[in-house]
């Protein structure tokens, strides 16, 4: 099943973006009259039916409409710092987002490599894999943050809090201390990791240290880790 997400939807009638538009009839020569499977990325799933159909605008009419559609189980919030190859972050975004995600916020610490992103071509990424992966609902991507100032606007009573580091000490794997049905963030840092001052914050902060096991990982690599881990006790 092919999906196509829309954000324009009025009554019974949906109209296609321009770019899935394009894809729907260009490509995929979809015509009038066809039946096509659509998201909003809030939950909802559609089926309808196309009523008018060019490369440029693409409307269809709602037949079937079906609210909060394979939800996620918890609210899981990865706040990570973006890699000096941006394209290691998106790949991360890619997984995350098929496996099960609901939130990123990017990172700026105090050893980040990369201090500028492009939060739109980022949030292009996560809207194909949604799609990709027959979900419902697009994670919400926020803008780039200060370490400090994120830490500092968090309410950790919200939610389970994780900050994972490499610092030395005894820290308890995440698979041993997170806990089913329970919101979760997790800090994941940059390739220099936090800083010893950023970790002392975080853990005056109600966060708590944690490793994601033996083995040095890339910071994707730790960050899937750790959302693919929370997945698996949610299961």
């Amino acid at each position: 099943m092919n999906l196509f997400y829309v954000e324009n939807i009025e009554g019974k009638i949906a109209t296609l973006p321009d770019e899935e538009a394009r894809h729907c009839v260009q490509s995929l020569r979809k015509k009038t009259g066809d039946t096509i499977h659509f998201v909003d990325g809030k939950g909802g799933l559609y089926t309808g039916e196309i009523t008018e159909a060019n490369r440029k605008h693409c409307t269809v009419h709602i037949v079937e409409h079906q609210q909060n559609y394979n939800p996620p189980d918890i609210h899981l919030h990865i706040a990570i710092a973006p890699t000096k190859n941006i394209s290691r972050l998106e790949w991360f975004l890619e997984k995350a987002t098929e496996i099960g995600i609901s939130e990123v916020t990017p990172l700026l610490c105090q050893r980040s490599e990369r201090k500028h992103i492009r939060t739109d071509r980022l949030q292009k990424i996560m809207l194909t894999a949604m799609k990709q992966s027959l979900k419902a609902y697009l994670p919400k991507l926020n803008e780039l943050t200060n370490f400090k100032d994120f830490i500092l606007a968090q309410n950790s009573a919200k939610s389970r809090t994780f900050i994972a580091h490499c610092n030395e000490g005894e820290k308890p794997h995440l698979k041993d201390t997170c806990k089913a049905q329970q919101d979760t963030q997790i800090l994941i840092g940059p390739e220099g990791d936090f800083s010893p001052e950023e970790v002392a914050l975080a853990l005056q902060h109600q966060y708590e240290a944690i490793s994601l096991g033996n083995s040095r990982l890339r910071t994707e690599t730790a960050a899937l880790a750790a959302c693919h881990i929370i997945n698996l006790v949610n299961d």
